[in-house]
């Protein structure tokens, strides 16, 4: 019995992991509201993640401007600005914004990262995606109310 109910525990905790996992992505395309942005494909193929178009996001570079209030490497959080139908990024900050749609990213690593960097598809159609796109693409990217957000499409403008 005890064995039983180990096994149970350990099976129940895992579960749980996985759901904590995935909960910002599902929030996002369950709750989040829909935002258009900009985006150019980078890096079709990845031997070991399989087959993706990397994406990248103008006024997402670590380079592109430095966050006034910075006080090391971390939570980051980026404000989105409508600029005619498309939207983009506006202001950096440490501090979550009080209202206005914004990314949750961080910085720990070499690049902002906010979980909208990557579409997956199927290995055939992620080669054809990046040679469609190679003029710039629009990303129809969801996001919640607390800055979780998740591709849902890209497509030519």
């Amino acid at each position: 019995m005890n064995r039983i109910l180990t096994t149970a525990v350990i099976a129940v905790g895992q579960l749980a992991a996985v759901g904590l996992a995935v909960a910002p992505q599902l929030s996002a395309r369950t709750t989040g509201e829909t935002y258009l942005m900009r985006v150019a494909p980078v890096d079709p193929i990845d031997p070991f993640r399989g087959a993706y178009v990397a994406l990248d996001y103008p006024g997402l570079h670590l380079d592109d401007e430095t966050v006034p209030d910075d006080a090391g490497h971390g939570d980051l959080y980026v404000t989105l600005v409508q600029d005619g139908d498309l939207w983009r990024a506006g202001t950096r900050s440490r501090a979550r914004p009080d209202s206005g749609p914004y990314l949750a990213c961080d910085d720990r690593a070499w690049q902002v990262r906010c979980g909208i960097e990557s579409w997956f598809l199927p290995q055939d159609e992620a080669a054809r995606a990046e040679q469609q796109l190679q003029d710039g693409a629009v990303a129809e990217v969801r996001v919640d109310g607390r800055g979780h957000a998740a591709v849902v499409d890209v497509r030519a403008p």
